[in-house]
């Protein structure tokens, strides 16, 4: 669906995204993240074509961007479903007339607007809201027109910039599991910028986390989470490095939904025989269900009795550096 190669965007002598590599997949729910500044916005405008790169290559549903003529950039953007984080609706519109909005500029006729209108405010559950001004509704209503609007000419392809930024836990919680549904109903391809490390984990099926304009690591959102990366652990607040003891292997293990619900490092004590000492252990919850990820320190001599154990029983683990 989406493939880029080599992309380069300048600013003046401010190089904005630097030889970034990236493949999005049709019906993926994909994240980018990373540290202000780090070139986020900037590549989801360039998937859209609101802005411009300088070098290498930008193709979206076959389509390379910079090619394109002013016409045919017109029509292609009606292919591509953008939802910002302050909503950006017309206040002296109501919630009806703001959804029909792109459908008027591309001058549908009345009944086809009311038919579409009708099917986004029930997908939307805004139905007995739609003669209502923005200033009426909540955050969370807010940005449910905002998805709507996004919908309205039926895109194959769902940018959101920062789309929950705004809202409260409970609020974000809910657009997220709208988003999904919209995903699997629609089979739109939706591409998500956030700080929110919990929305990537919820929501997205792969993610790529840019530091300098560059792309530092991409794949699944498990995998990454699991791994994490310098950029990631920076993000995340942690160094991802165990702190403690100096000496031995420290190896972390991540268990799935079924496997937490074994006693899995009471039956490796007793199976091994092996001692080791739990440095840190979290939960984290994913689109798919939840992830135990535990840090172990072990003797240098029992590592490959306990690596042994992991494979056998499958269980996923990577040996990690002392900090």
């Amino acid at each position: 669906m989406i493939k880029i190669n080599h992309l380069r965007k300048e600013y003046g002598e401010n190089v904005i995204l630097d030889n970034v590599f990236l493949e999005i997949d049709k019906g993926d729910i994909y994240g980018l993240v990373g540290r202000s500044g780090a070139g986020k916005s900037t590549l989801l405008r360039c998937m859209n074509g609101l802005e411009k790169y300088d070098k290498g290559s930008l193709f979206v549903a076959g389509k390379e961007i910079s090619r394109l003529s002013d016409k045919e950039l017109r029509l292609f953007r009606r292919n591509v479903g953008m939802i910002f984080q302050h909503f950006s609706l017309a206040e002296r519109q109501t919630v009806e007339q703001n959804i029909a909005l792109p459908m008027k500029w591309w001058k549908y006729n009345r009944s086809e607007i009311d038919k579409k209108v009708a099917e986004l405010l029930e997908i939307v559950d805004l139905s007995d809201k739609k003669d209502s001004k923005p200033r009426e509704l909540s955050g969370g209503q807010k940005q449910r027109v905002a998805i709507a609007r996004a919908l309205a000419m039926d895109p194959e392809i769902l940018l959101c910039d920062e789309a929950t930024s705004a809202l409260d836990p409970n609020t974000t919680n809910s657009i997220l599991s709208l988003l999904e549904q919209i995903n699997k109903d629609m089979n739109i391809t939706i591409v998500i910028v956030t700080h929110e490390m919990s929305v990537v984990r919820q929501i997205c099926d792969k993610i790529a986390v840019l530091d300098n304009g560059r792309i530092a690591a991409s794949g699944n959102v498990k995998d990454i989470f699991f791994q994490k990366p310098d950029a990631l652990s920076e993000l995340l607040g942690k160094s991802g490095k165990n702190p403690s003891p100096q000496s031995g292997i420290n190896l972390r293990i991540i268990l799935n939904d079924q496997q937490m619900k074994q006693p899995v490092l009471s039956d490796l004590a007793l199976e091994t025989k092996a001692r080791f000492v739990i440095t840190q252990s979290s939960t984290e919850q994913y689109k798919d269900g939840f992830v135990e990820i535990t840090d172990l320190n072990i003797e240098s001599e029992k590592v490959s009795l306990l690596t042994k154990y992991f494979d056998e029983y499958h269980i996923a683990w990577q040996e990690i550096e002392n900090e």
